[in-house]
């Protein structure tokens, strides 16, 4: 034991490290594998048992308390991308056919829906433009 170098063990033990991020994708693995490569690059440069011991636990430490928050904060988020009705929400519109709170027919997106107004005292006209603030089915809510 005697004959190989500290520096290598720390890298044995990176590698060991390693290999349960790999198989149970715990982040915090990696972090600690981290920390032994920066504690073989202390041992590699001579520094003591100590020293090596001090710089893995502070590093894998300082790892986990600064990236595992920011992770976690980043897999709660919504995907900035909206999809289907969510996509929608917000898009101007084309009126095809007069609009008020009983129906009507506008192009959103390409495609010819039944739509309604939200304001029931509120009617537009054929050729205008409207905002969508809402979907109900088949039929989109505009402004």
């Amino acid at each position: 034991m005697n004959d190989i170098d500290a520096w290598v063990w720390w890298l044995v033990g990176a590698a060991a490290l390693g290999i349960p991020l790999v198989i149970t994708a715990m982040p915090e693995f990696g972090m600690f594998a981290v920390g032994a490569l920066v504690a073989a690059g202390a041992a590699g440069l001579g520094f003591g048992v100590v020293v090596q011991v001090l710089t893995f636990v502070v590093i894998s430490v300082a790892l986990i308390a600064v990236v595992r928050p920011i992770a976690t904060r980043h897999s709660t988020q919504r995907p900035q991308l909206r999809t289907g009705i969510d996509a929608l929400k917000g898009k101007q519109a084309l009126v095809l056919e007069r609009v008020d709170s009983s129906g009507g027919r506008i192009k959103l997106a390409g495609e010819v829906w039944s739509a309604r107004s939200l304001d029931t005292d509120r009617a537009y006209e054929v050729g205008q433009e409207v905002d969508v603030v809402e979907i109900e089915g088949a039929t989109a809510i505009v402004i």
